[in-house]
């Protein structure tokens, strides 16, 4: 047992030997490399948030501005969307589905979803 303790304590010894050697070359020579710091995968990025770099080149009063025009588009759009759907309603209460259904009504509804679909990406800007 006191041959492995006399070991231990030799090894670790002689590690700190090393260790302090190394130590005083390195401060003699006055090269001291310090070891380059590791970016942590959650910092923030460079310029982020933005802003940081300078002023902001968009404002938001450029982003929420609306065309009149396109907005009056978007209206009529939307009330013909209306009058479709309304046209819709009256033809499937009037017709018997149990039967075959008309191809008017197929027809009508491949108007509106025609017409939704332009109104969404109209919207959208």
């Amino acid at each position: 047992m006191q041959h492995s303790r006399r070991r231990l304590l030799n090894a670790v010894m002689g590690m700190g030997v090393l260790a302090a050697e190394s130590l005083l070359l390195t401060t003699a020579k006055g090269q001291r490399s310090s070891p380059q710091p590791i970016p942590s995968p959650h910092a923030p990025k460079q310029g982020y948030p933005p802003g940081l770099d300078g002023p902001d080149l968009t404002s938001d009063s450029d982003k929420k501005a609306v065309d009149p025009r396109k907005q009056q588009e978007i209206r009529a759009d939307i009330q013909k969307l209306y009058d479709l759907a309304s046209e819709l309603r009256q033809e499937v209460g009037t017709s018997d589905l149990n039967a075959t259904l008309p191809v008017s009504i197929i027809k009508k509804a491949q108007q509106i979803e025609k017409l939704a679909k332009h109104i969404k990406e109209s919207s959208k800007g």
